[in-house]
């Protein structure tokens, strides 16, 4: 009797956070990173693990922006420089030592795509909340660029979406 219920109470609880969802929505949260300048979003959804600084293994007949492979928890991944990829100039040469925040953010598994974007800094966890505007992707901008948020700050970040840019041909063909 006692777990009829408490079956019942589970249902009733499931059933009310499944019509707050739907009422409410799913509140877009992102990974802040900074990259070159630049302040960029990444969907929490499609990021994967973040890494400590390590330089990759430099391959040749590369992409500037291709940072060479390094190993993660026994898995290659490819590097790739974010703001050398974002914004088309070669990559700006740093060792281990001077590059005491940076860090490397791997794509989420379930887009099967073995790579971790160079970033030079986290900035932290961000929800819809920390914004005070937006404004949606402008005309020109790369496919996988998102919506542009402005935080309380007047900083200007970019959503990336991780998956667009892990379907990429320009992306995906490393070779120079």
């Amino acid at each position: 009797m006692a777990n009829r219920q408490a079956l019942r109470e589970l249902q009733t609880r499931l059933a009310e956070r499944l019509q707050i969802a739907r009422t409410q929505g799913v509140a877009p949260s992102w990974l802040a990173v900074e990259a070159g300048g630049g302040k960029y979003l990444f969907p929490l959804s499609q990021s994967g693990e973040i890494f400590p600084w390590v330089n990759a293994q430099p391959v040749p007949y590369t992409q500037a922006w291709f940072a060479g492979v390094a190993n993660f928890r026994g898995g290659l991944f490819g590097v790739i420089d974010l703001a050398s990829y974002v914004s088309g100039e070669a990559p700006v040469q740093k060792n281990e030592l001077a590059r005491p925040d940076a860090r490397l953010v791997s794509l989420n598994s379930a887009l099967e795509v073995n790579c971790a974007l160079a970033v030079d800094k986290l900035a932290g966890l961000r929800n819809q909340e920390a914004f005070s505007d937006f404004s949606e992707k402008a005309a020109g901008a790369p496919e996988f660029f998102g919506n542009q948020y402005v935080d309380f700050n007047g900083a200007s970040w970019q959503e990336i979406n991780l998956q667009l840019l892990a379907q990429q041909s320009h992306f995906l063909t490393i070779g120079a």
